[in-house]
């Protein structure tokens, strides 16, 4: 568990950082990025964005992917007619505008500068770097997708080698909880998926719910679908083994209730197999 310590340090220092960042932000320090007509800025962020400015109409941009920020000069903005209206005209080294970009516990800012097409160094794509991030101060109770995928992927380095909480077997699957840990408000549920079989397996989704543990035949059964708020691993397809980790936000539900995992193959005659979870199971969840 050093690992799992470790994150709980690096992720303590980095609350301390975001409740002492230094509050300005002054424009002769931001870093220079280089763009040009007719060049695509890609910028790609380590964790979800939430939002970007363009402090100009000379740039324009959108989000193609929910980490990656598409930046370009408007188009004819360098047009003679529009120069003539500007106060600053597109020549190579002047500045073009402020680029802005607030992921989930950072801020990045960029002063964009012109590079004529000629330019065979122009940059097309940056990874957005830890010094250029501005740490913003946060709920304590609240991580990152960056964060969340650290503490998965430490969980996953540990063998699921000790006797697992659950386990169900059908039609040559195997489905097992191996563990349950808390960090803070969050829940992550460790799983394996075993298929001894010849015959690969589709994955065509994995359910979550809250159902009734008992269903009358005078009563229709309450079902409340959950959607983990992170997953370590988005494959689709396994032939043998599958081991992932399953993030959920706090929740609780009385013993009349159960957690009900649906594992579901893609075809129609598809392998399906259940899994029933008591809140016993999630009480007993290991702290990191």
């Amino acid at each position: 568990m050093k690992t799992l310590l470790y994150s709980i340090l690096l992720f303590t220092a980095t609350l301390f950082t975001a409740q002492t960042a230094t509050p300005e932000q002054i424009i002769s320090d931001l870093p220079e990025l280089e763009i040009t007509e007719g060049i695509n800025l890609h910028m790609i962020s380590p964790e979800p964005i939430q939002y970007v400015d363009l402090s100009t109409d000379r740039l324009t941009g959108d989000l193609p992917a929910s980490n990656i920020a598409r930046i370009k000069i408007t188009d004819n903005a360098t047009s003679d007619k529009d120069k003539k209206k500007q106060s600053i005209s597109f020549f190579s080294g002047n500045p073009v505008g402020i680029i802005t970009v607030v992921g989930q516990s950072f801020i990045a800012q960029y002063k964009a500068i012109y590079r004529s097409p000629n330019n065979l160094n122009t940059i097309t794509n940056i990874h957005i770097q830890p010094e250029a991030m501005q740490p913003i101060e946060f709920d304590k109770m609240t991580f990152s997708n960056r964060e969340l995928r650290q503490f998965a992927l430490d969980i996953i380095q540990n063998k699921a080698d000790k006797k697992p909480v659950r386990t169900e077997n059908n039609l040559n699957l195997r489905m097992q909880l191996n563990n349950v840990y808390v960090m803070a408000d969050y829940i992550f549920l460790d799983m394996t998926f075993k298929n001894t079989s010849n015959l690969s397996y589709d994955l065509e989704a994995l359910k979550f719910s809250i159902e009734d543990k008992k269903i009358h035949k005078a009563t229709n059964n309450q079902s409340i679908e959950m959607t983990p708020v992170f997953q370590l691993n988005p494959q689709k397809h396994f032939r043998q083994n599958l081991r992932n980790i399953y993030v959920f936000k706090k929740f609780t539900y009385p013993n009349s209730k159960v957690m009900m995992i649906r594992l579901i193959e893609e075809q129609l005659s598809g392998r399906t197999i259940e899994m029933k979870i008591n809140y016993s199971d999630i009480l007993k969840a290991d702290t990191f």
